[in-house]
């Protein structure tokens, strides 16, 4: 979950943008997004709030970037409704501009993020390699440590996926951490 998170972040709409070379990403999203519809890509929130944008703005005045935008939007609407909708309006900008701020320059931040990126996919690889390796020592003991210890799955779900009965499965349990724990202890030495 970790490495996700890393190495990419949701914009809305089911669509994410990797966090390293993000520029030439949101340049190659905002390209194809252009022509659609927004509808097709915001959410109903997300419309609303465009459409309180747009009717506050000056029809002439769009203005382009983030700092620009937040300072056309007013701070008062002609209702309770859309001065909500403006003050979340604002928040959205003021935290883009808030996180756009830390981390302009900020190369030690993204060397850091890279390196605890490339360490999980490292420990990822090694883990899928232990339980791998537990499987060629015993049949199902790899995938029972997979199930149960990584998917999070109940011993039931266990027992059905490995075609096993539940007492089996917690026989095989005990027996399949030790295997994978002197794997583990192996590949460190």
């Amino acid at each position: 979950m970790q490495i996700k998170v890393l190495g990419s972040y949701s914009i809305g709409a089911g669509m994410t943008v990797s966090r390293l070379n993000q520029e030439d990403q949101l340049q190659d999203l905002h390209r194809r997004l252009k022509g659609m519809p927004s509808y097709m890509y915001l959410s109903a929130r997300e419309q609303k709030l465009e459409t309180v944008a747009h009717a506050y703005l000056e029809p002439d005045k769009h203005p382009l970037g983030t700092k620009a935008q937040l300072a056309a939007i007013p701070t008062r609407g002609h209702d309770l409704e859309d001065d909500r909708l403006l003050r979340e309006l604002r928040g959205k900008l003021e935290k883009v501009i808030e996180a756009r701020a830390g981390r302009i320059g900020d190369y030690d931040a993204v060397l850091e993020r890279m390196a605890k990126l490339q360490r999980l996919q490292a420990e990822l690889e090694q883990l899928d390699e232990t339980m791998r390796l537990a499987e060629e020592q015993q049949e199902g003991y790899g995938s029972l440590i997979r199930l149960y210890y990584v998917e999070k799955r109940t011993a039931e779900a266990c027992a059905m996926e490995l075609c096993i009965s539940r007492p089996t499965f917690f026989r095989w349990k005990p027996q399949a951490a030790r295997l994978f724990l002197r794997i583990r202890e192996w590949q460190r030495d």
